[in-house]
């Protein structure tokens, strides 16, 4: 099994373990009464505090990536999606790095054409889509410090790494909160550019922020290893949320585990590869007690009840061939009859409540966000490709 299967699966256990149970008026297969497979008339949610839009890895990509049968991503889908997103209320874009160049090092007869994408997509993260804060990535050093054109939010950057631009970690006023944010890098992920210690700069910078209002901080953090992210944000601690970025390791769409994943009090995203999807979090502050949680949400829901129900096919398959089978051991055979109903009723309560918000405190929901053909273009991003592609 591959890793990243393990890990949906791991997540999947996680969720199910962590969800309410059922109530006796849930039947089995989740259709008793207030179970029949459909969802409840919901109260509407109140609207989120801000939305979180995050990419990571975009490495130079502008068009559709030919990697599946339904091409996905597309700077300006991207763009027509953050517009819409800022239409409806307050968003955080950002983006944890590796944005420039689609190789490195670039090919000699590559230069020119990877140079002018660099342009582009630097022109219109600052003027059109209009992204908040950039972390650093090895997608952004192929040609260099001194071609990192945007200035990036990285606080372990050493003084001789001084030719990338760099820019303080904001602290930006987002609905009734205020939210920091800050970037790390790790060595191996910054080739050619000297850094200093990510945790010691990283606690630094978190304290400032706090200090300086925020109430919810966001670290972008660029890393070549998954281990290497999770031990990084574990050893700074002080995050709410982190945007991470894994190079060559960096998930497909298809490999995007629906629910967040937590280390110690920081929950972690993982945007997909080149820009195919962005992951957007849905983030309600509230005073009280206990800390940040993943409320799930419909996007969440429906990819897990997706995965509950083919493990409920399995289990029907298993139970089929035991009930055939008169040498099947009968207190077995019950062990999985009880796993299979606590699946159902888990899954009834994702199909019946899939809002999942805490008692008190802060929460958020995570919906990775496929840029495909069904979302609308940007007309200023079409126009600056069409420039981009007569060059």
């Amino acid at each position: 099994m591959g890793t990243a299967m393990s890990r949906k699966l791991l997540a999947l256990a996680l969720l199910i373990s962590a969800l309410p149970g059922s109530t006796g008026a849930c039947s089995s297969d989740g259709r008793g009464p207030g179970g029949n497979g459909r969802p409840q008339a919901p109260t509407a949610p109140p609207p989120p505090t801000f939305t979180l839009l995050a990419l990571a890895e975009v490495r130079g990509q502008v068009e559709p990536c030919g990697c599946t049968t339904d091409p996905l991503g597309d700077i300006a889908r991207t763009a027509a999606l953050i517009r819409d997103a800022r239409a409806a209320g307050p968003v955080l874009v950002v983006d944890a790095g590796s944005l420039l160049y689609s190789k490195a090092p670039v090919p000699p007869h590559l230069v020119a054409q990877e140079e002018l994408k660099a342009d582009l997509l630097a022109g219109l993260y600052k003027d059109t889509l209009r992204v908040d804060a950039i972390g650093l990535g090895p997608m952004d050093l192929a040609r260099g410090p001194d071609k990192v054109r945007l200035p990036r939010v990285v606080v372990n950057l050493a003084a001789s790494a001084s030719a990338a631009p760099v820019a303080p970690p904001p602290v930006l006023p987002l609905g009734s909160t205020k939210v920091g944010v800050l970037g790390l890098v790790t060595a191996d992920a910054a080739p050619g550019v000297a850094v200093d210690d990510p945790v010691t700069a990283g606690k630094r910078a978190a304290a400032q922020v706090r200090a300086a209002g925020a109430e919810f901080v966001v670290g972008l953090i660029s890393a070549t290893s998954r281990r290497d992210a999770v031990r990084l944000v574990r050893e700074v601690g002080d995050l709410d949320l982190a945007v991470i970025g894994l190079g060559q390791a960096t998930a497909e769409p298809d490999e995007l585990i629906p629910t967040a994943e937590q280390e110690g009090r920081t929950w972690l995203v993982f945007p997909a590869n080149r820009g195919q999807a962005v992951a957007r979090v849905a983030v309600t502050v509230r005073a009280g007690a206990g800390p940040l949680v993943d409320a799930v949400g419909e996007a969440a829901a429906a990819e897990v009840i997706a995965q509950l129900d083919v493990r409920l096919a399995e289990y029907e398959r298993e139970l089929t061939a035991f009930a055939a089978d008169p040498s099947a051991d009968p207190a077995f055979v019950a062990a999985k009859r009880r796993e299979r109903d606590e699946v159902s009723a888990r899954r009834a309560v994702l199909v019946n409540t899939p809002l999942q918000p805490p008692a008190s405190g802060s929460y958020f929901t995570l919906a990775h966000v496929r840029i495909n053909k069904k979302l609308a273009c940007d007309g200023a991003t079409i126009t600056a490709k069409t420039t981009y592609d007569r060059a």
